[in-house]
């Protein structure tokens, strides 16, 4: 199944993200490095990837995380991550965390976590812990790549239509069907 950029804007609707199209252009106007108006946003956004190294790295975490048949997963992650990424103490603490999963590849697998191959990836998710931690968003770090990494991706594929039509949900909450959807089956 191909995601689309589509399929991203409708998932970030759901979220109740706005401004993806605007933080697009945005992104556009400032040379793509998401650097404008960062003003005391403390030592944790500091010490983060740019948000070029941070959207590659969900990327390379989403070919892992999503199942085989799904094509199209950069360009989707990149547009939601258009409405992710927009300056709040989530969009902090989600760069903050992807920041320090890229440190464990550097030490544990002597490079960073997008010039990984994917098995190299899932191995990395596994030894953090991430397949097994609660979602605390200042917790450890296992916690935290569950909550900012893994679960982010997943709530994107999963509230999008394509990525519903993967678990049967044809219609996923907040996207409109109408009546005939109901009547029919499931495909």
């Amino acid at each position: 199944m191909e995601l689309t950029r589509r399929d991203a804007v409708a998932a970030l609707a759901t979220v109740g993200a706005t401004g993806g199209v605007a933080l697009g252009t945005r992104r556009s106007d400032d040379g793509g490095d998401g650097a404008g108006g960062a003003d005391g946003a403390g030592e944790a956004e500091a010490a983060a990837l740019d948000e070029a190294a941070v959207r590659a790295s969900m990327a390379a975490v989403a070919t892992v995380v999503y199942p085989e048949a799904v094509d199209g997963v950069e360009a989707f992650v990149d547009r939601f991550l258009d409405g992710r990424l927009d300056g709040s103490a989530h969009a902090a603490g989600l760069r903050a965390t992807v920041g320090d999963l890229d440190d464990a590849a550097r030490s544990w697998h002597g490079a960073p976590l997008v010039d990984l191959s994917e098995t190299t990836r899932d191995e990395l998710l596994r030894e953090v812990g991430a397949d097994v931690a609660d979602e605390v968003p200042d917790g450890t770090l296992a916690e935290r790549v569950r909550y900012y990494v893994v679960n982010e991706l997943l709530l994107a594929l999963y509230a999008s239509p394509t990525g519903g039509e993967l678990v049967g949900l044809e219609n996923p909450q907040g996207h409109p069907g109408g009546t005939e959807s109901y009547r029919r089956g499931p495909r």
